[in-house]
């Protein structure tokens, strides 16, 4: 994924339910973000179509995979399995071999995906954020 590809992929987050769009996914903090983390984030083009897409990253010692999203109309053709798996094989060629994800509870669809890939949902930690903006949608 590059930045060329933000216009295509905020439509796709757009129309997809169950995720979500911030202010962090502006186009400044988006390109910020793959600068920072080159080589992470996947695109998946179909008839020059974005299909799919993920967004992945770390902090040096885990992996952080962001905004897996596949259209409806691709769905059930193993291109969220290969959009997960690069960004696996990426991390992992830098050394990172836990990684984690959040998924809203709004989103009715991603829990069952992730489980029926062998992500483990964790009960033994909370996870807190703190707006230092105020502002709720940041």
């Amino acid at each position: 994924m590059t930045i060329d590809d933000y216009d295509a992929v905020v439509d796709l987050m757009k129309q997809t339910p169950g995720v979500s769009f911030r202010d962090a996914d502006s186009r400044e903090s988006t390109s910020r973000y793959l600068q920072r983390n080159p080589d992470l984030s996947f695109v998946c083009e179909i008839d020059s179509q974005i299909a799919g897409c993920i967004m992945s990253g770390h902090d040096g010692r885990r992996g952080y995979l962001q905004h897996l999203i596949v259209r409806p109309t691709h769905r059930h053709k193993g291109i969220a399995k290969a959009l997960v798996e690069s960004c696996l094989i990426e991390l992992e060629s830098l050394g990172i071999l836990k990684s984690h994800l959040d998924v809203l509870k709004t989103n009715a669809l991603a829990p069952a995906y992730w489980a029926s890939q062998g992500w483990k949902l964790r009960s033994d930690i909370h996870r807190y954020s703190w707006v230092r903006s105020g502002r709720e949608n940041a």
